[in-house]
C-alpha cells in the first residue's frame, strides 16, 4: 500500500514519537520548519511535538494522540519525525492500525523511529520511509544537503521508478552543538563510494532501518518479514565494533540469512572505530559465513549526511562486483 505522492502546497505534520530533544532546541526546530516552508510545504507542528515526560517527548498517550491526529487529519499528506532517540516502540501495541490503514500517508524518520516504521509497515502494509528528520537534516543552517534534497524529491514527489542510487560526492559526520554553534555548514570530506564486502546479485523488498532498534522487534508481531528482503541497515555513533558484531550474529541466529537476498549497510560515524586489521567488512563476512548474497557497505543513509530515503517494502536490486548498482525498481508513492 503506497501513500500518495507529496506535492508542493501539501501539509506536513511534525511529531516527536521518541525523545524530547525538540523541546530543548527551539531554534533548530524552527529552522527545520522554515526549510519545509521554503520548499513550498505547509507545516503543522503537532501539540505534543515539544512535550517532555521524563526521557520521552510526552507520555505514551500524548505521543499516540499526535500520531493518530496526524493520520486522521485529511489536510495532512505526510508525517515527519523531529528526531529518533529511544522508546518509540512503546507506542506499537496501542497504535490504531485500522486508522492508519484507512488513511495511508507518508511517514518518515530514522534511527529509533525504525520501530514505528517497521511496525506500521508490518501491520498495515503501508510503505514507510527511513529518511531525513526535522532536527538533524531539515534543521541545518541552509536546510537539506543538495544530495538529500534531490533524493527526497525523487522518492516522495514523483511516481516514476526511483532507479539507481548514486553515491554522494561528499559526506560529513561533524557534530555542531544545536542552537549553540550550528551557524555554519559542517565540514565535508570526499566520499570514496560503495565498498563491496561480498560480490553477487539480489532482488527483493526493502527492509530498512537502525539495526539495534529493528532487533528490538525480534519475536514480536511487529518484526517485518525478511523473506527475500534486501536488508538496508545502519546504526549510530554510540555503537562499537563489538555491539555491531553482536547484532549481525543475532540476525544469523534468527535465521535471517536463510531468507534475505542482500545486505546494504549505511555509512558508520567515524566515532565507531573499527580495527583496521578486522574492519566492518570482516565482521559481516564472519557473521554471514556460509552464505553467498551480496553485501555492500558505505551507503548514504544512517547517522552521517547526506542521506537518501529508503522506502520499506518497495522492490530493490543490488549488484555488487567490479562496480556496484543499488537500484529501487519501482515508485515509492502513487
Amino acid at each position: 500500500m503506497k501513500p500518495a505522492q507529496l506535492k508542493v502546497g501539501d501539509t506536513i505534520a511534525i511529531v516527536s514519537p521518541a525523545s524530547a530533544v525538540a523541546a530543548y532546541v527551539p531554534r533548530r526546530l524552527q529552522r527545520g520548519i522554515e526549510t519545509l516552508e521554503r520548499m513550498g510545504f505547509k507545516v503543522l507542528l503537532m501539540p505534543n511535538a515539544t512535550a517532555v515526560h521524563s526521557h520521552t517527548a510526552g507520555t505514551i498517550g500524548e505521543r499516540l494522540q499526535d500520531l493518530h491526529m496526524a493520520f486522521k487529519n485529511p489536510d495532512v499528506k505526510a508525517i515527519f519525525a523531529t528526531i529518533g532517540g529511544f522508546n518509540s516502540h512503546q507506542l506499537l501495541d496501542e497504535l490504531d492500525y485500522d486508522l492508519i490503514r484507512a488513511n495511508p500517508k507518508i511517514f518518515m524518520g530514522y534511527s529509533d523511529i525504525t520501530a514505528l516504521l517497521s511496525g506500521i509497515q508490518t501491520k498495515t502494509g503501508l510503505t514507510t520511509f527511513v529518511g531525513p528528520a526535522i532536527l538533524p537534516q531539515f534543521g541545518q543552517l541552509h536546510g537539506l544537503d543538495d544530495y538529500t534534497k534531490e533524493w527526497f524529491e525523487r522518492t516522495l514527489m514523483q511516481t516514476d521508478p526511483i532507479g539507481p542510487i548514486e553515491a554522494s560526492d561528499e559526506w560529513t559526520d561533524e557534530g555542531l552543538r544545536w542552537d549553540v554553534n550550528d551557524d555554519r555548514r559542517r565540514t565535508h570530506v570526499a566520499n570514496d563510494g560503495y565498498v563491496v564486502a561480498r560480490t553477487g546479485e539480489g532482488t527483493g523488498p526493502i527492509v530498512a532501518g537502525n539495526l539495534g532498534t529493528l532487533l528490538l522487534l525480534a519475536g514480536t508481531p511487529y518484526m517485518p518479514s525478511l523473506d527475500g528482503a534486501v536488508l538496508m541497515l545502519e546504526d549510530d555513533e554510540s555503537e562499537t565494533p563489538e555491539t555491531i558484531d553482536r547484532y549481525f550474529t543475532q540476525l544469523r541466529h534468527l535465521g535471517a540469512y536463510d531468507k534475505i537476498s542482500g545486505i546494504v549497510v549505511g555509512r558508520f560515524h567515524s566515532k565507531v572505530e573499527f580495527d583496521p586489521e578486522f574492519p566492518l567488512k570482516d565482521i559481516l563476512l564472519r557473521a554471514t559465513r556460509g552464505y553467498d548474497f551480496p553485501i555492500v557497505l558505505n551507503a548514504d543513509f544512517g547517522h552521517t549526511d547526506p542521506v537518501f530515503p529508503l522506502p520499506n517494502g518497495i522492490q530493490a536490486a543490488v549488484s555488487a562486483g567490479e562496480s556496484v548498482v543499488i537500484e529501487i525498481l519501482e515508485s515509492a508513492v502513487k
